[in-house]
């Protein structure tokens, strides 16, 4: 193997906002391009001249007048500064200094082999952009700037790709695009009840397709907590810190391989003060189950007194009480039942306050009941439980209250 050596002076410029995250700052390069190549047999590779890594152009976005290459750990990208700076403030600054240039006679010889002339006169004629950034974010970045974002379901495999998208229009200020891949995240992780509701029945969805836990639907709300933190973006907070307040503190610090939150051992966990938000959300949720359950006791009593406010006599539609003594019975037990299932066994929705007060709820149901008027307050009464318990988490877990969220729907 011959190599053939290019070589050029670099020229940097470093730019960052001074509006973005400090975890977003870092310095944009504009350079001459230093590569090296190696011709092996019938073809020709590129190396990075200071890692010697092997790099590959991008199948996809590498446009053969592309007038820049983008670096971004093994992989380069071949795109137009004329689309980068319509999109982006950030370059739209870069690309107004003084850029390097190369005349073809430094960077061709009339000895190189065609195949390796046209690479290096691909490569070689452009400024080069390192970007401190993953080779599949910056991907999916520009292939939403290029073609529109094409977002999916909001499942793991479209976080990964929504997340990158995020990150690098929120670093390179590109406001549209995260503005659209914020709303779009915003369905999965909705500041409202409505738009919390409308993603637990996706869940379920998957879990009666799949019989496997709803949990695996969604990516890792420690995923989308750090990521909310990253971007600066505080609506996604308190349904991620509620989602992961439902989870036992064994299954978020030791979880098993067939748990939704186990991560790859490289995975960042929460910074120190998040996991102790979570704590105290954690406590004040299971103190709210237990208060909403001593509070059905006394229901019945409050459902009759706001009947006997609004109506003056019985009618045939049963909007009033009938048997108080019977009802009082079955409240009585209903409140048995629940205290045995969710704080002494501990079953499904021990942790999560919104279902069990949802499941209370539905515990008389208006079809079947022998008081339909009870009935129905309970469902009433349950309902009004759930709006108050919503508005109390970004209290529970210490967070700001959050604005809604772009795309978020709602309460009706």
């Amino acid at each position: 193997m011959n190599p053939l050596t290019q070589s050029g002076a670099p020229l940097s410029a470093s730019v960052a906002s001074g509006s973005q995250p400090s975890s977003l700052k870092s310095p944009v390069q504009t350079r001459l391009p230093n590569f090296r190549y190696l011709r092996s047999g019938t073809t020709t590779v590129i190396l990075d001249p200071e890692t010697g890594h092997e790099l590959h152009c991008h199948a996809d976005l590498w446009f053969k007048d592309g007038s820049v290459v983008c670096q971004a750990e093994r992989t380069l990208f071949r795109v137009h500064v004329s689309q980068l700076s319509r999109h982006s403030a950030l370059f739209r600054d870069i690309f107004t200094l003084p850029q390097p240039s190369r005349s073809r006679s430094r960077s061709l010889s009339s000895s190189l082999e065609d195949d390796t002339r046209v690479m290096l006169e691909e490569c070689e004629n452009c400024p080069l952009v390192v970007l401190q950034d993953q080779a599949e974010d910056v991907a999916n970045f520009l292939a939403a700037l290029y073609d529109g974002p094409n977002f999916g379901d909001n499942d793991q495999e479209d976080f990964r790709v929504v997340s990158g998208i995020l990150r690098l229009s929120t670093k390179y200020i590109v406001d549209s695009l995260r503005s659209k891949a914020l709303a779009h995240l915003c369905i999965a992780w909705p500041s409202t009840l409505k738009g919390w509701d409308a993603r637990e029945d996706v869940a379920r969805s998957f879990e009666m397709a799949t019989s496997a836990s709803a949990g695996h639907y969604y990516p890792s709300p420690i995923a989308v907590i750090n990521l909310a933190r990253e971007i600066n973006a505080p609506c996604l907070l308190p349904a991620a810190f509620y989602d992961l307040s439902r989870y036992s503190y064994t299954q978020i610090y030791e979880p098993a391989e067939d748990e939704p939150l186990f991560q790859a051992p490289t995975s960042a966990s929460l910074l120190p003060l998040d996991m102790q938000r979570l704590a105290l959300g954690k406590e004040a949720s299971q103190h709210n189950i237990t208060a909403l359950i001593q509070t059905m006791g006394h229901a019945q009593t409050h459902i009759r007194h706001a009947q006997a406010l609004t109506h003056i006599r019985k009618n045939s539609s049963g909007g009033m009480c009938v048997s108080a003594a019977a009802c009082r019975k079955d409240f009585s037990e209903l409140v048995d039942l629940a205290t045995q299932h969710y704080l002494f066994d501990r079953e499904r929705g021990h942790c999560d306050p919104l279902y069990v007060s949802e499941e209370l709820g539905q515990l008389k149901s208006a079809e079947f009941s022998e008081c339909k008027a009870c009935a129905r307050s309970l469902e009433t009464w349950a309902a009004k439980e759930r709006e108050k318990m919503w508005k109390m988490i970004p209290l529970w877990f210490r967070l700001e209250p959050p604005s809604e969220g772009p795309g978020s729907p709602k309460v009706g």
